[in-house]
């Protein structure tokens, strides 16, 4: 009987064929669009681990297994050949090499995620899509009414949600990524925070206009001091840059009424029931018909209001929309895309 020896040969060509193709050539472009692949799934573990703390909650958020996202962790850091992650009982800390590398990934991460949306709507225009804001109270009420209005006439498809909430808590939504950006005023700013003033007011004194004071021009914190103010809760930033000023003075005060809203600390002013100081931005044609009005600048600093964003943000079409109509390149003359410390 003869021997087959042609089959072994051929398959041992076949072997060695496919030996070079792993060596180089097509299957190696192969190996890299799978090294890519997989990075981007290490990256949005890493950056999912980081912004919910533990990787249960990353591993819920993923869909995946909490041992998946271990692994794809530990690949990471084996391939970048650093330690990311300190991990501890209940929360995980990052290094500075980790600190480094989410400012790097997370635009990342985040752009990738918004990619078909913020595709549709740049070949289609803003046609959907939807976009949420952190203001206060005054914000809200006084500066972004008109820019509603102008947005919602040129997109009315994109769904506008403003977040009415205090400074505190705006830069918590910012840093959760539940806010695109913020519009306020900031008298601290965090470092990984970038903010971008774009309308300033100056401090008012307001008072019936049978007041005592009404009858004065120059205002000093001296001739105040008697009388009772109306100011709003001691958690926002008016009550506190108020004792800091009378605190730094050494002038004595004192607060007849705490409550929250310019509208109803104006309406109690009106009544009688104490003096105030107010951001300009809250006083209207009307205001100035029914109350008595100082300027304070001399006391008080201006009160600042602009774009306030967490530093690395990738911007959707819709919040640039948005922002070019509060300031026609605002975003060009300032560097979003620094990257700041964490201020969780």
């Amino acid at each position: 009987m003869k021997k087959h020896t042609g089959t072994p040969n051929k398959s041992k060509k076949i072997h060695r064929s496919a030996a070079k193709k792993r060596a180089g050539g097509e299957p190696a472009d192969v190996g890299r669009f799978y090294y890519k692949g997989n990075r981007h799934k290490q990256l949005r573990a890493f950056v999912s681990v980081v912004k919910l703390g533990t990787l249960t909650r990353a591993a819920e958020a993923l869909f995946l297994s909490q041992p998946t996202i271990s692994l794809q962790l530990q690949a990471l850091e084996r391939e970048l050949g650093v330690s990311l992650l300190e991990r501890r009982r209940r929360r995980i800390n990052l290094t500075d090499a980790g600190e480094a590398l989410y400012e790097l990934a997370r635009p990342l991460v985040e752009g990738w995620d918004t990619l078909d949306r913020d595709f549709q709507a740049r070949v289609k225009g803003l046609q959907a899509g939807r976009l949420t804001i952190a203001a206060g109270t005054s914000t809200i009420q006084y500066l972004l009414p008109e820019l509603v209005r102008r947005y919602r006439e040129q997109h009315p498809a994109v769904q506008l949600q403003l977040a009415n909430v205090t400074g505190k808590d705006g830069l918590a939504l910012l840093r959760a990524d539940e806010a695109d950006f913020a519009v306020g005023s900031m008298l601290d700013v965090p470092n990984d925070i970038a903010w971008a003033p774009v309308q300033h007011y100056d401090p008012m004194l307001i008072m019936p206009p049978d007041h005592p004071l009404a009858a004065k021009d120059k205002i000093t914190l001296e001739d105040i001091s008697p009388y009772g103010l109306i100011l709003p809760p001691q958690r926002l930033s008016t009550y506190r840059l108020v004792d800091l000023v009378f605190q730094q003075r050494q002038v004595p005060y004192h607060v007849a009424i705490e409550v929250g809203g310019w509208d109803v600390i104006k309406e109690y002013v009106a009544m009688g029931l104490g003096i105030s100081i107010v951001t300009g931005i809250c006083i209207t044609a009307v205001d100035h018909a029914r109350l008595a009005v100082r300027n304070m600048q001399q006391f008080f600093p201006q009160r600042s209001y602009g774009v306030v964003m967490r530093k690395g943000k990738f911007l959707s079409a819709e919040a640039r929309a948005f922002i070019d109509l509060i300031r026609p390149g605002l975003l060009t003359h300032r560097d979003y895309d620094e990257p700041g410390h964490s201020g969780r």
